[in-house]
């Protein structure tokens, strides 16, 4: 007789052959010289390309959630199936075998963290509200936490919440916002009280994007794409019902949200991004530049294909713990940090490779398309939670190493770091 799991890959198998395409071969092993000419890890599509793609983004987050398969995990009186962690990893594993919009512009921040942070501190009100919007892909969520002087010292935040009769007036600036331009909601953390320490000062507000007051100005990349945002909010309105946690309770707020976030960054050679570091892509690059036979160049290859290899084996570590109704452990911060590493570490050694002829489109396949990856990987050290504060927590909470002196040891990635035994502390 079938296990529950069997029937459960069975019924996702027959949604997906009824609603999509079976890849013939997975995203990043496409040939040399064949199919689209494009590494890229940010978008720097223009706004009509962007837009469709939203579009279909959404109607496929409809589709999963209209067959029972849009929120797998999340509790049946909110529309969710009520499920496993771990009924959630086979359905990633499944489809991923098959040709289906992408949905980062939804699931990365809005159903990643901002959905299970309203889940946890939300009423009940808001939760009917917005959860099962989010879920089926009506709306979009951002995150508005870093500021210009906030960043990885978040509790620094100087964004202001004023009481307002029964509600409260906010005013500030939030950056580095991704998809703000595509949200109707955005989580925001704001300075309730300055009397108080600057941790037990904070409370948190789901805001409207579309209120009045809130302007979202996209920040141009260097890529190309406009895919962060910076967020003003001059005025603006938002009401005491719209409120998660208590009032200067939003630093537990803020560690929920982090704590939720998906290791979107430690996803190893997911999507094209992926041929950055498969071995027979770099293979084939170092054949079609006649470097095949340098020693060197074999020998940096052999070592980011061990180290990625690694990481791979560190994730299917974490999906076996998961497995066993466990919650992994420092394995999430290294694989985050080895992800932008190894993604750093093939564009640097592409760019080596191809030399001049990467800076200059001259139609020759597999040279100009690395420029996007190459301009986009100074970023990938920082997104997430920059390297040093990774590399910080685990030496202070897996190694036992004295803390840096200086340091505030109660940034959020830090306190998500209290055992070896915690979840993610931010992966993107």
């Amino acid at each position: 007789m079938p296990s529950e799991m069997d029937q459960f890959v069975a019924e996702v198998t027959a949604f997906l052959d009824a609603h999509a395409t079976r890849r013939a071969r997975a995203a990043e092993d496409v040939a040399w010289g064949e199919g689209e000419d494009r590494i890229t890890y940010f978008s720097t599509d223009p706004p009509d390309v962007e837009n469709a793609k939203v579009a279909a983004a959404k109607a496929w987050q409809r589709t999963r959630y209209d067959n029972g398969f849009g929120w797998i995990t999340g509790p049946t009186e909110f529309g969710g199936r009520g499920l496993t962690t771990l009924h959630d990893l086979v359905y990633d594993g499944l489809e991923a075998g098959y040709d289906v919009p992408e949905t980062g512009v939804l699931s990365l921040i809005g159903l990643g963290m901002i959905g299970p942070t309203i889940l946890a501190h939300g009423t009940d009100e808001l939760k009917q509200r917005y959860l099962p919007r989010l879920y089926s892909g009506e709306i979009i969520a951002c995150q508005l936490f870093s500021e210009p002087a906030a960043g990885s010292d978040l509790a620094s935040l100087e964004t202001k919440a004023v009481r307002d009769g029964d509600g409260w007036i906010l005013n500030g600036q939030k950056v580095w916002t991704s998809v703000a331009h595509h949200a109707a909601i955005g989580l925001a953390l704001c300075r309730s009280n300055p009397d108080n320490p600057k941790h037990k000062g904070i409370t948190a507000f789901v805001v409207d994007m579309t209120a009045p007051g809130v302007d979202v100005r996209p920040l141009r990349q260097m890529s190309g794409g406009s895919e962060f945002n910076e967020v003003f909010l001059t005025d603006v309105h938002v009401g005491d019902d719209h409120r998660l946690g208590p009032v200067d309770g939003g630093w537990g707020v803020a560690l929920t949200t982090l704590m939720n976030e998906r290791a979107s960054v430690g996803g190893e050679g997911a999507g094209p991004v992926g041929r950055a570091v498969a071995l027979p892509f770099l293979t084939e690059l170092l054949r079609a530049n006649g470097r095949l036979d340098d020693g060197a160049a074999r020998r940096r290859l052999a070592e980011l294909h061990a180290d990625t290899l690694a990481t791979e084996y560190l994730n299917h570590q974490m999906v076996r713990k998961f497995r066993a109704g466990e919650q992994p452990g420092p394995e999430a911060s290294v694989s985050k940090l080895m992800y932008a590493q190894n993604l750093t570490r093939g564009a640097h050694f592409a760019a080596e490779i191809i030399g001049p002829r990467l800076i200059a489109d001259t139609g020759a396949w597999g040279t100009y398309s690395w420029t996007e990856l190459l301009l986009s990987t100074p970023a990938l050290r920082i997104l997430g939670g920059t390297e040093e504060i990774m590399k910080n927590i685990l030496a202070e909470r897996v190694l036992g190493l004295p803390k840096e002196p200086g340091i505030d040891t109660r940034s959020p990635f830090r306190e998500l770091r209290r055992s070896a035994g915690a979840t993610e502390s931010r992966s993107a």
